[in-house]
């Protein structure tokens, strides 16, 4: 089974910022996945499950009724809690920086949000009660006080008779 793309990015390398995780031309014009990174990999404990679900509930929000709506497709945690994927549908390619301006916005609304959390309700949510905004307001204006990167450094994979060796 081949190897996806974002395993061959070479974690030991990422830092906060967003990157281009995957890119689609669709007829119309481009999917594109964003790796929204804000910690750096196996380096910082991960962001708690929380945390992760109230900035998703709030962020996802904010993306939604933002002026973007029409492009957003998917605001969602990564498996690893350390950052967020972001999908978006445009007809031009885009880039990490295309979108910063947007992202900072939705972070500092995240680290200034006050009020119930949006959609955590039993009716809204399948696990309504795993919130706690002081802890994603918290994350959100770390990550905004952190330099952030746009480019990722991929891994070299050694390939030998068909095979291919990840320590390489």
């Amino acid at each position: 089974m081949k190897l996806i793309e974002s395993f061959q990015v070479d974690h030991t390398k990422i830092g906060p910022g967003i990157y281009v995780s995957r890119r689609d031309r669709v007829q119309g014009g481009w999917i594109t996945t964003f790796d929204v990174r804000m910690k750096t990999p196996n380096k910082e404990s991960a962001i708690h499950p929380n945390a992760m679900h109230t900035i998703e509930h709030v962020v996802a929000t904010y993306l939604r009724s933002s002026d973007f709506r029409d492009h957003v497709v998917y605001w969602g945690p990564m498996g690893c809690l350390t950052g967020f994927y972001f999908i978006t549908n445009t007809p031009d390619e885009i880039r990490p920086e295309d979108v910063e301006g947007l992202i900072r916005s939705a972070f500092r609304h995240q680290a200034n949000y006050r009020g119930d959390v949006p959609g955590a309700t039993p009716v809204s949510c399948g696990n309504y009660l795993l919130h706690d905004l002081p802890s994603a307001k918290r994350e959100a204006k770390e990550f905004l006080s952190r330099k952030w990167r746009f480019a990722y450094a991929k891994s070299r994979r050694a390939n030998v008779g068909g095979k291919t060796f990840f320590d390489a």
